[in-house]
């Protein structure tokens, strides 16, 4: 049987498979523990992913949403881990309100400290965005230890973002990572398990942005 003559491409306008897509997510998730305040975020990393057990995975501190909506809406800055979150998340929802975007990982000074001191890229960044951007966004989805630092730096009192997106993915320190970050009384949303990556950490900033949008 020759299958090229059995494939039929879905006939709908660009605009609609969002949506029919959003319907198959609700669809197959079936009961779950999310608000309708968390749900829309938790929809979205999974349309992003397409992974179920990443989307029920997903835990949010109580105040998550609402503190991502308030710091967008005031104009704070969102601090990325890397340029892929940077590059994916909706810029202009957010500069709408008159925040930006900003990673720090391959300033030069950055990398200067990071080899001086025999660290992390990562770990320096962190450093950097909390002299320029703390009480901001800060979303982590590709480095553990930038997370793990963002927390060292909050428990010693020198940090006080608005909101965590902290999604890292990986083998080393990223479950632990978002373990320790669900312990925060601090605005939170991360998962459990190795899981997660850039793009759900974009998938997840961009919901809390469109939210902000809507009066």
């Amino acid at each position: 049987m020759d299958f090229r003559t059995e494939f039929k491409p879905l006939t709908v306008q660009p605009e609609q498979i969002e949506g029919i897509s959003f319907e198959m997510i609700t669809e197959e998730i079936g009961e779950h523990p999310f608000t309708d305040e968390q749900y829309p975020i938790v929809q979205r990393v999974i349309h992003a992913s397409a992974d179920f057990e990443l989307g029920k995975s997903m835990l949010f501190h109580p105040d998550a949403i609402q503190a991502g909506i308030r710091a967008i809406r005031s104009g704070k800055k969102v601090v990325a881990d890397v340029q892929m979150v940077q590059v994916g998340a909706n810029k202009s929802r957010i500069e709408k309100h008159g925040g930006e975007i900003k990673v720090y990982i391959s300033d030069p000074d950055v990398m200067v400290e990071a080899k001086r001191l025999n660290t992390t890229r990562a770990i320096i960044s962190m450093r950097k965005a909390i002299k320029e951007a703390d009480g901001g966004i800060f979303a982590i989805g590709n480095a553990p230890t930038a997370l793990l630092e963002l927390i060292r730096l909050i428990k010693e009192g020198e940090a006080k973002p608005s909101l965590i997106i902290g999604l890292p993915v990986g083998f080393v320190s990223a479950a632990e990572s978002k373990e320790e970050l669900a312990k925060l009384d601090i605005p939170f949303i991360t998962n459990v398990g190795r899981k997660g990556g850039s793009t759900v950490t974009v998938a997840a900033l961009n919901a809390i942005s469109i939210l902000a949008d809507r009066v």
